[in-house]
């Protein structure tokens, strides 16, 4: 069995490469074959089974919008592969991960990840994209689970078809002018919405800082502490910026049409 890994570490999120490839090999359906996918503007080198593809750092949040496209680019190779699995930069693995944990049945094709924090909440205060406009919408009284972005994959076919829908409905958006409220997890929760999948807990994708669960068998590291408070909030302060920006030069050229 092939599993292929797909993972982005653009900027400082490179430092995060290391230990989330020692903890996937050693860790994550360790008796299978794995090859990563990792897409980034640092000078890696490619190795026996990690394939880096440069990708422009594009600021945030097209970083992670795009992050549909810039698997499609490999979408030939991705087919050959049995399973295909994407992880946040800053997931490291703590425990084994068994197939049959972690693997989709036949009849599910698809495993993610939800926040149980969810769970106890009407649906109205689910943080679904609330606007009619945008391909990513659900109404107020529709859903029933709230899926991470962090942690999605299956088998290969299914996983491509969520990239190719997904990849759609996000450039469909852009040419509107429109940013879902969450970005990729906005469009993928729209994607999810009907489907029957493997549901993971939180204890496959608990963030570092939180207590509970109390062993967690997947994490994602704490990038305040590893990148830097500072670090994190300029990406989105230039992101600010430059809709601000945008902003100003639509209303001018209005404007000047008049």
């Amino acid at each position: 069995m092939k599993i292929g890994i797909l993972y982005v570490g653009i900027g400082k999120y490179i430092r995060l490469w290391d230990k989330f490839y020692s903890s996937c090999e050693s860790l994550f359906l360790p008796q299978y074959e794995k090859k990563y996918f990792i897409f980034t503007d640092y000078p890696l080198k490619s190795s026996t089974n990690v394939q880096v593809s440069f990708q422009e750092d594009l600021g945030w949040p097209k970083n992670v919008l795009f992050r549909y496209q810039m698997f499609l680019r490999h979408k030939e190779e991705l087919k050959h592969f049995d399973y295909l699995f994407f992880f946040n930069g800053n997931t490291e693995f703590l425990q084994i991960i068994t197939p049959e944990e972690f693997l989709p049945t036949e009849k599910e094709a698809l495993t993610g990840l939800e926040w149980h924090t969810y769970r106890n909440k009407p649906l109205q205060k689910y943080h679904y994209e609330r606007r009619k406009n945008s391909q990513a919408y659900i109404p107020y009284n529709s859903g029933e689970h709230y899926y991470q972005g962090g942690l999605i994959g299956g088998e290969s076919k299914a996983y491509i078809e969520l990239l190719e829908q997904c990849s759609l409905m996000t450039e469909t958006d852009l040419k509107r002018n429109i940013t879902a409220r969450w970005h990729d997890e906005s469009y993928l929760n729209k994607y999810l919405l009907d489907k029957q999948i493997k549901i993971l807990s939180t204890e496959y994708g608990r963030p570092q800082e939180w207590t509970v669960p109390p062993t967690p068998k997947i994490i994602f590291r704490d990038k305040n502490t590893i990148l830097g408070a500072s670090y994190i909030c300029s990406l989105k302060k230039r992101n600010r910026l430059k809709l601000i920006s945008k902003a100003i030069r639509n209303i001018l050229n209005k404007l000047l049409k008049r």
